[in-house]
Order: C-alpha cells, then sequence, then structure tokens
C-alpha cells in the first residue's frame, strides 16, 4: 500500500481522537481569477460552442446559508470545496485564437493567457505529436480542500479531478468527440510553464483533437502567478507524495466507450445532477442496476490504465439478494445494510442506499492515474443515476481497513459511493 494512503486511513478510533479543528479566518477562496488585463471569451449556452466548455465544471445553482453561499456545479466536490481548476489549449479552431486559455467558471468565461505561434505548444512536455483541436490541462490548488481536510485532502484533489475529467467525458458524448486522457508527462515542467504559484499541481491532461504528426518546442507564459486561494498553509505530505507518484508506468487503454443514451435528456441531467444528502430505503430494480454498471464499467482511454474493482453492496435491488456483489457474482450473501452504513463513518447513507459501491485499486506506481479513474468512475455513476432517476452521493470517508476486511481483500479502498431514492 502507498505510504501516503495507508497514514490517511480513517478509523473508529481515528475520528474521535485526531483534531480536525477548522480554521475558519483562513478559509481559501472558491475561484482563481485572472486581472481584466486578460482577455476574456464570454460563454453562452445557447451556443452549442461554448456550450462545450460550460459543462465542465460550470455553475449549475447557487446555494446560501447563515453566513456562508457558494456556487454548485456540475462536478461534484468533497465539501463543495472544488480544488480542481481547468486550463486548454487551442489550436486550429475556428473563432479561437491559438493559446493558453484558463476556464474560470465564476465568470462563464474562457480567459486568454498565453498566445501561441504555430510550433509552441504543451505538447512537448506531454510527449505527444502537435495536437489540432483542445488540450485540456488540470490542477488542484490543494489548500481549498486540506484546509478542512488535512492530510487526506490529497485523496479528494485526485477524486475531484477525475470528477472534472467525466464533465469533460459527457461534454464530449453530446457533440460525439472522442477523448484521451494523459496521465504521463513531465509535470514539473507543465507546472513552470503554466506559472503555478504556491500549492496549485498539475495532474492531468485530456486530449480532444487529432494529430499532426509532427512536435512542438516549449513556450513562455510571461505572466505573474495568480493567487488561487487568499490563503495558504503548505502541507509537507501532500507536496512529497504528489512527488513520488508523478511518474506513472503502465498500459495503455485505447478502447472508445459506448454510451447508449439520449442526448436531450443528459445534457438535461448533467444541469439536474446534485449530490443526495438523504436517502428514504426506497428500491431499485434490476434493470436499472444492470444499465448502470455497463455504463461505469465502459473503457476510459488513457496512456496509464489501472484496474479497479466495483464492488457493490447490494442494499434494495428488485430481482437480486442483498449480498456483496462483484464482477458479475456474489463475492457473499446477506443483509449487510447496517454493516454498509457503519463502514461509510456510520452515515445513513449507506445504509438507506439501494446499493453502496465501493472502489478498490491496487498500484502504488500508479497512484494518481488510479484515484483519477476512480473519480471518472465515480461521475459515470454520478450522471447515469440522475439520468435515471435516482439519486447519488460520493462518500470519500469510510473506515479503510474494516472496509478492506469486509470486502476480504488487500488492495487500497479508493471511493464509495451510494445510490437509491
Amino acid at each position: 500500500m502507498l505510504d501516503y494512503h495507508a497514514k490517511t486511513m480513517h478509523s473508529y478510533l481515528s475520528v474521535r481522537t485526531k483534531s480536525q479543528g477548522i480554521d475558519w479566518d483562513n478559509q481559501p477562496k472558491q475561484f482563481k481569477i485572472y486581472p481584466d488585463i486578460y482577455r476574456r471569451i464570454t460563454l453562452e449556452k445557447e451556443n452549442s460552442h461554448h456550450r462545450f466548455f460550460s459543462l465542465i465544471g460550470g455553475i449549475t445553482a447557487q446555494k446560501s446559508y447563515p453566513g456562508v453561499s457558494y456556487a454548485l456545479r456540475t462536478n461534484p466536490s468533497a465539501g463543495a470545496l472544488y480544488p480542481s481548476e481547468v486550463y486548454v489549449q487551442i489550436r486550429g479552431v475556428e473563432d479561437f485564437v491559438d493559446g493558453i486559455y484558463h476556464l474560470s467558471p465564476s465568470e462563464s468565461a474562457l480567459v486568454l493567457l498565453c498566445p501561441l505561434a504555430h510550433n509552441e505548444g504543451v505538447e512537448c512536455s506531454l510527449h505527444v505529436n502537435k495536437i489540432k483541436g483542445f488540450i485540456f490541462l488540470f490542477s488542484a490548488l490543494y489548500y481549498r480542500s486540506s484546509w478542512k481536510y488535512k492530510d487526506r485532502a490529497f485523496r479528494y484533489c485526485l477524486h475531484d479531478t477525475g470528477h472534472m475529467i467525466g464533465t469533460l467525458e459527457a461534454s464530449c458524448l453530446l457533440v460525439e468527440k472522442p477523448y484521451r486522457i494523459i496521465y504521463g508527462g513531465d509535470k514539473q515542467r507543465l507546472n513552470e510553464l503554466l506559472c503555478f504559484g504556491r500549492g496549485e499541481l498539475y495532474l492531468s491532461s485530456v486530449i480532444v483533437g487529432e494529430e499532426e504528426g509532427f512536435t512542438c518546442k516549449d513556450f513562455l507564459i510571461d505572466i505573474p502567478p495568480v493567487d488561487g486561494t487568499g490563503t495558504f498553509e503548505a502541507n509537507a505530505l501532500i507536496e512529497e507524495t504528489y512527488v513520488q507518484t508523478s511518474h506513472p508506468l503502465g498500459k495503455k487503454q485505447m478502447v472508445i466507450p459506448y454510451f447508449d443514451l439520449e442526448k436531450e435528456h443528459f445534457l438535461k441531467s448533467i444541469w439536474q445532477r446534485r449530490s443526495i444528502r438523504e436517502l428514504t430505503q426506497k428500491s431499485i430494480t434490476q434493470e436499472a442496476f444492470d444499465r448502470i454498471m455497463h455504463y461505469i464499467t465502459q473503457p476510459i482511454p488513457s496512456d496509464v490504465d489501472e484496474e479497479i474493482q466495483i464492488y457493490a453492496v447490494i442494499n434494495r435491488v428488485v430481482g437480486m439478494n442483498q449480498g456483496v456483489w462483484e464482477n458479475g457474482s456474489y463475492v457473499k450473501m446477506g443483509d449487510f445494510t447496517q454493516k454498509a452504513g457503519y463502514l461509510c463513518l456510520e452515515q445513513s447513507l449507506g445504509s438507506n442506499s439501494a446499493v453502496t459501491f465501493f472502489l478498490v485499486g491496487k498500484s502504488v506506481q500508479n497512484y494518481q492515474p488510479m484515484m483519477q479513474k476512480a473519480g471518472i468512475i465515480g461521475h459515470r455513476l454520478y450522471l447515469v443515476s440522475e439520468y435515471l432517476g435516482i439519486g447519488c452521493s460520493g462518500i470519500g470517508a469510510y473506515y479503510d481497513a474494516e472496509v478492506s476486511d469486509f470486502l476480504e481483500t488487500k488492495g487500497m479502498i479508493l471511493y464509495a459511493l451510494a445510490i437509491g431514492k
């Protein structure tokens, strides 16, 4: 097991003895905003070309409570803290200057940071040929999450990045564009090229475009770093783990996923997606469960593919026995509704669900890709559940070792999610 993953495990004792005080006077900013001197392209939802970008982490609603308000987006985020940032290199696309842009959800805009010459681009640092189209670049401002979740926050940053990639996958589905994820590349160089300041870490890229058969050279964005959090406290464990896990190795997965979904209905599902806070012990059908499993197990094209086991605690599915289900068969039979709730830090979501999922992986070398893949699978689960009229909620906190014992696995527990009505 990766040392970081082991050090950030929850247990019945740890959640009751470790201090998790939150410094409310140093709450980080929710948005990174570049100065007004940079050109903006306002994204109009009615413009199909612009909507492709609006669906990628775009704001869907505003929530207000006494003393606090925050924006909900197309991607879920642990604690609604949204550590992920998105940049995009655009080349050879009508109506866009070739350049590096920041996708700014608070402004619903693309911000042009740096125009590019025809032979410049991030391709050199990603070790790919020149791309005509889009290269999306995902980073995390980890203090937005570590402010609340301390050392465990790097897990959530990786989940959130996976969810953000999931929003891009969904947008690609609507416009019928293929994509592939790049987890490799020179991360340190990309941090420098994009002028990231304190605590912003480049994690992965997604190519939506075509190779043109020759290479590009590096470029320089001659801009000062922009503070994306307003306040900051360094976390040595997170930064050390980032460096330790920034050199993935593995096999490629180039098979394109297939989703048989009606586009207008799916578009509504993207905008309406929410994290359910309470489930009511109602059942779903086996047909819905089978369709969900077909959707979330579709291939994810990338340069580093890691196997993730999907365990489903079947609580309330009409036509299916209760028990723990994995890869088409039961691992164990029985009523584990209360056990599932207990394992999810005694949250009723785990016990009142129709199904509670646990995602499990084993790779130490490819920890970043593996955790992001768990987030992508989680995002697929959110969207197909919404599409079918079923609620979903991601659960990033659980009793790690006890979940492993219950599932009888030596793998790392990557993520938990609950679905139901």
